[in-house]
């Protein structure tokens, strides 16, 4: 929401600096570009500390839910282990809990993943999915994009932290 309504105030901002430029025949595209460096810089600083990322997790009624926010990108992670796969197993066409809590890293294909109360969201490269919906019915997921799904699993040690930080 403040995003949505600093993109709007921004984009105001550069209409109206455009137009008093235009008019005093000033250099708008100058001052524009100005403008677009700065929000630029910014956005590149707040990318580079944390990666996208969807977590599954348990409902108390033994449904999945998700929600949407982002890890730290230089925090160190308790894991285990990790390993690629780009086929998909039995057990994973049909509606599932993750197998063990996990960290999924997609490298190729993109897909639409449902949890239990019918709310859908898109996983693709660059987007962590965090899977910790571990008892239950879990989720279901279709390929959108691509030919397969080329992934890496990373589990999490026992009891330790993910580090999400959802979004509010």
């Amino acid at each position: 929401m403040k995003k949505s309504i600093l993109m709007l105030s921004f984009g105001l901002l550069l209409s109206t600096s455009s137009i008093y430029a235009l008019t005093r025949k000033e250099e708008p595209v100058k001052k524009m570009n100005q403008l677009e460096s700065k929000k630029s810089h910014d956005d590149d600083e707040e990318e580079t500390k944390y990666i996208k990322a969807v977590r599954l997790y348990n409902t108390p009624d033994g449904g999945c839910d998700f929600e949407i926010g982002k890890i730290p990108t230089t925090t160190h992670m308790d894991v285990t282990t990790f390993w690629g796969q780009n086929h998909v197993d039995k057990y994973e066409k049909v509606a599932h809990p993750a197998p063990r809590k996990q960290y999924v890293v997609t490298l190729k294909g993109s897909l639409r993943f449902k949890v239990t109360n019918g709310k859908t969201f898109v996983i693709e490269p660059g987007v962590i999915l965090i899977a910790e919906d571990t008892i239950g019915q879990g989720h279901t997921w279709d390929l959108i994009k691509g030919k397969t799904w080329e992934r890496l699993y990373i589990p999490l040690a026992a009891n330790a932290e993910d580090h999400f930080i959802a979004k509010h």
